[in-house]
């Protein structure tokens, strides 16, 4: 499903669920979500009353499914790009999570609505003549035109592999796919920034011999390293990082983790060395989340402003990357709505992409 907002007075914004929902930043959402649901208050699913539903928060104005209908069983961890004159949204889907047929589909939006979903990327072995399932897509537009496709393949996410291909025209048409080298999966989860230099750091994370979250670097467009793991898995169980470049030149990562808070580590030197990860006052579900820098310098934030279940979905705002301030109530009936997906547009816009209960 996809909703259309107004974010504050300078951004609209679109959210999507395998699709693209979204909301406005209103005083009201914030008064509402901090009385229902505090940080700091364990909690199952939630029903928040915005307004009587969501569409009435203000700045809402539409939404749509990406695809109503799909071929397959199961959808599932959606990602989206800019491209030229639209954007590009792709996720995985197959029979179930982990089945053999689980390829990633892709839909593109100009103007006009969008695309049938169509596949992108498999994990097929024709040498072996064996199909493993797709994990996680990431899509990135480059600064030089490039549109990557990161992905995973692998029977389950302890043995999976990292891959890659590359667009020169938006997702047309791609390269023959790249196998990362052994020990690397690339962006896990969520998109990479890109340096100054033209490197990609990464956000990765290992979930072989417990949840370790590391950062890798793509240099050239050829070559790759790794740091060390940020985490102990004895100290906090974390995965899935989302990256956050601030105008005063630090990073943030904000992590999954087991523990029902989202962890952070931070770095003052484009993601060399990174400081000790520590539990945040954010509740976190064991469940994915994405994030951005607006280009006004705030940090938007996606996640599920609960410790139990994969509903409310919510975004929160910052000015510094510490203090938090709810925003908007995406999804609030029960059910899963998860794995968001976060860009903000050339035009101003913020999307959100997220799953819709693994079938949209």
């Amino acid at each position: 499903m996809t909703r259309y907002l107004k974010y504050a007075t300078t951004v609209a914004v679109t959210a999507a669920v395998l699709a693209l929902p979204s909301s406005a930043v209103t005083q009201e959402a914030t008064e509402i979500l901090e009385k229902v649901v505090p940080a700091d208050t364990p909690t199952k699913t939630v029903e928040i009353n915005v307004a009587g539903s969501l569409e009435l928060q203000a700045g809402m104005y539409g939404g749509e499914m990406i695809a109503e209908k799909m071929p397959v069983a199961g959808v599932h961890a959606s990602t989206i790009a800019e491209i030229e004159g639209g954007i590009v949204t792709a996720w995985f889907g197959g029979a179930d999570e982990g089945a053999y047929d689980v390829v990633i589909w892709m839909s593109r939006n100009e103007g006009s609505g969008w695309s049938t979903p169509k596949p992108a990327a498999d994990g097929v072995d024709a040498a072996r003549r064996i199909q493993y399932p797709c994990w996680n897509p990431v899509l990135f537009k480059q600064s030089n035109g490039t549109l990557l496709l990161f992905y995973k393949v692998g029977p389950n996410p302890r043995k999976w592999w990292g891959m890659l291909k590359k667009s020169k025209d938006d997702g047309l048409t791609w390269e023959k796919p790249i196998r990362l080298p052994e020990g690397y999966v690339g962006p896990v989860k969520n998109k990479p920034i890109e340096l100054a230099n033209g490197t990609l750091l990464c956000g990765s994370s290992l979930e072989d011999a417990g949840w370790r979250v590391q950062m890798e670097r793509y240099v050239q467009n050829r070559y790759w390293s790794k740091s060390k793991p940020l985490n102990s898995p004895l100290d906090y169980a974390a995965i899935q990082p989302t990256l956050l470049a601030y105008p005063d030149g630090s990073i943030q990562a904000l992590c999954r983790t087991k523990s029902g808070r989202l962890t952070e580590c931070w770095s003052s030197d484009s993601g060399k060395k990174w400081t000790r990860m520590m539990r945040t006052q954010l509740p976190n579900p064991n469940a994915g989340i994405d994030a951005t820098v607006l280009a006004d310098g705030r940090a938007l934030l996606v996640y599920n402003h609960t410790r139990r279940g994969r509903s409310p979905l919510n975004v929160s705002v910052s000015t510094n990357g510490k203090t938090w301030e709810a925003a908007l109530v995406l999804e609030n009936q029960p059910g899963e709505y998860s794995y968001p997906a976060v860009i903000q547009t050339s035009d101003g816009n913020v999307h959100v992409t997220y799953t819709h209960n693994r079938t949209n």
